[in-house]
């Protein structure tokens, strides 16, 4: 694409975000469990009327073959908005899982479940964590315990997993489990026999649609062509998915955090105490220009990130480092419009308070800072003396 292309892109998802979506923002569909499935479908109705549904992706998927600098800055505007992501099928889980799809799935395999994804007509969910009571998989996931055996032409899946995020609802769902020493990945439909969802988690954050599930898989049978990749390829293939996928968590996470910030300016701007608009005490004045701060870097680590995965390199470390270091970064600035709205920052009044709750959870998803930081540890041990890391 073009740059020319590219700006008019962005100018129009400026505009769909601001004029169209954002009002939907206090629509009583949404719940403490994410929009229901009314509201994504109108939402993206609206998207696919504007030509904005997925553009990211090439265009044998129906988007416009964006590199992953270019996506930086559309997942950015779209962020803007809790609810933008969603609204152009930009949003997890199922833009980790398209990229998967895209990158190891059949052609078969492509037909079946990366199109109807694509074109945002369904959803997915991505099976890795496990219950924490139960010792399962979670940072760790050498600790899985969910187990598929083969059986003629088909396997038998065996576990439970935890924070599937989007389940109730998905059409299909990517599930890694142990096959005799490693792991390896499947398509499983949501209404195979054999599974259930046990129940929705109760969490802080409230933009998923199907919201956090634990999911039982009772004797699931499925076909040997839902294999996605190779057997016991599965760890590999979640490294494909998750350094990508972090990375797109950080733009769309900046847009919220920028809307925070924008929000909190505005406030601060207007609202007068002890004789004069906030701003103009230094107190106030110096958090907002500590957020712009952070957001500058924020950001420039995302594109510089992006770069390192356009050249072609895994990104690995990059991605790690880039994780941690917008989480944290996001999350001061959250933090920081909470404090210099006060009690209307704590309110529902704005959508800061959704904000913040949502950064905050983005501490945690893809990864923990502290985990990223011991990975980036182990690897600083491993680099022989003037190499990077």
């Amino acid at each position: 694409m073009t740059l020319d292309g590219l700006d008019e892109l962005l100018a129009r998802t400026d505009a769909f975000i601001r004029d169209v979506v954002i009002p939907f923002e206090t629509d009583p569909r949404i719940g403490g469990h994410g929009p229901s499935d009314a509201l994504v479908e109108d939402l993206r109705a609206l998207a696919r009327h504007a030509g904005l549904i997925a553009p990211h992706l090439p265009p044998e998927l129906g988007g416009q073959g964006l590199d992953h600098a270019a996506t930086a800055r559309l997942f950015r505007s779209a962020g803007y908005s809790p609810l933008g992501p969603l609204a152009m099928n930009l949003a997890a889980p199922d833009e980790g899982n398209m990229h998967l799809l895209a990158r190891v799935a059949t052609p078969a395999q492509i037909d079946r479940f990366l199109r109807p994804l694509a074109a945002g007509t369904t959803r997915s969910a991505f099976l890795m964590t496990e219950p924490a009571d139960e010792d399962g998989a979670g940072s760790d996931p050498s600790m899985l315990r969910t187990v598929a055996r083969p059986d003629g032409d088909h396997w038998i899946i065996d576990g439970r997993k935890s924070f599937a995020t989007g389940a109730q609802g998905a059409a299909f769902s990517i599930v890694m489990a142990r096959t005799g020493e490693s792991a390896t990945m499947f398509l499983v439909d949501m209404d195979s026999p054999g599974i259930t969802v046990e129940r929705l988690l109760d969490t802080i954050d409230g933009t998923m649609p199907g919201g956090h599930a634990v999911v039982r898989l009772d004797g699931v049978r499925v076909p040997a062509t839902r294999i996605l990749g190779e057997v016991d390829q599965g760890f590999r293939y979640a490294q494909v998915r998750l350094a990508p996928a972090r990375l797109t968590h950080c733009m769309r996470w900046w847009g919220s955090a920028r809307r925070a910030h924008d929000i909190a300016r505005g406030y601060a701007v207007k609202r007068q105490a002890f004789g004069k608009p906030l701003i103009d005490h230094e107190g106030v004045g110096f958090m907002l220009a500590d957020n712009l701060i952070d957001l500058k870097q924020s950001e420039l680590m995302i594109d510089w990130c992006a770069g390192i995965l356009d050249s072609g390199a895994p990104g690995i470390i990059e991605s790690s480092m880039t994780k941690v270091a917008v989480s944290e970064a996001l999350w001061r600035i959250a933090d920081r419009c909470v404090q210099v709205m006060g009690g209307t920052g704590v309110s529902g009044d704005t959508v800061v308070e959704q904000i913040f709750r949502e950064i905050r959870a983005f501490r945690i998803y893809d990864g923990p800072t502290e985990v990223h930081k011991w990975s980036l540890a182990k690897a600083i041990g491993r680099a022989h003396p003037g190499d990077v890391p």
